[in-house]
């Protein structure tokens, strides 16, 4: 086991429809070989992208109104019901739409809302996706985005400006490790109560997380400084679920060596 025994689970977040905004959880069921349930399960077309819902398929990040491109995402605060389906977004404290999007009319009321609010940076008509069990994520692996807030912390030294988490738009966020101290955890299992998770990738960070998620403004440019300083961009890890099982805000996180088969 780790001796890092001071680190815990600081919060938990999914994101239901890929760049608009995170939802805190109190706790998490986890499923092996799984995201967490219903993360970034619909996107925004900005198409057309050739996605296949019969057939879902991961597909990059560019055929989707995202935030690396589309800062203004942030401007919405958005949420996603699991029992009526509905999505509600909200803009500047007021309701801007609300829709049931298991029908299709729900789902052309939100399709005509970005439509109407975004058609200068589409590509063509907005649609919204989704495909079963699929998660539009960065990556085509299902996987648990990890961020380690003293390596946040790190970062804001280094630009001498405070750095909101949620720029960083991960699913578990990590206290008690040192700064970077994911980076040792290659290949190396999580265990978080009956959960192990096993590290798999650094996260190399996109112009995404120059945007605040609080004001919606391209207002740092932190990879660029990140490469500067350390000659990579990277933060956080990707880490896929092997043992299932409920894990919560303020579990402790140990480190165990990979098993040999």
């Amino acid at each position: 086991m780790s001796r890092n025994s001071s680190a815990k689970v600081a919060s938990l977040f999914r994101y239901p429809i890929k760049g608009l905004s995170p939802e805190p959880l109190p706790s998490v069921a986890l499923e092996p070989g799984q995201t967490f349930p219903g993360d970034r399960r619909y996107a925004i077309e900005n198409g057309p992208s050739g996605f296949d819902a019969a057939a879902p398929a991961w597909l990059p990040k560019s055929r989707y109104l995202m935030l690396m491109r589309n800062e203004r995402l942030a401007e919405l605060q958005s949420h996603y019901d699991d029992r009526s389906h509905t999505l509600t977004i909200h803009r500047h404290g007021d309701m801007a739409v609300q829709a049931d999007l298991q029908n299709p009319q729900g789902r052309a009321t939100i399709e005509d809302f970005f439509a109407a609010n975004f058609s200068s940076e589409l590509k063509g008509p907005p649609k919204l996706l989704s495909g079963g069990g699929h998660s539009f994520s960065d990556v085509a692996r299902k996987v648990v985005s990890i961020i380690n807030l003293n390596s946040l912390t790190a970062i804001e030294n280094m630009i001498g400006l405070p750095v909101h988490p949620l720029r960083f738009r991960a699913n578990l966020y990590v206290s008690g490790w040192p700064a970077w101290h994911e980076f040792e955890l290659m290949d190396r299992r999580l265990a978080i109560g009956e959960v192990r998770l096993n590290v798999v990738k650094r996260i190399t960070r996109c112009a995404a997380i120059n945007v605040d998620p609080q004001t919606a403004a391209r207002d740092l440019n932190i990879p660029s400084e990140m490469i500067r300083r350390m000659n990579h961009a990277d933060c956080g890890v990707y880490a896929e679920v092997i043992a299932g099982g409920i894990i919560a805000v303020g579990d402790a996180i140990s480190t165990e060596q990979p098993r040999l088969i």
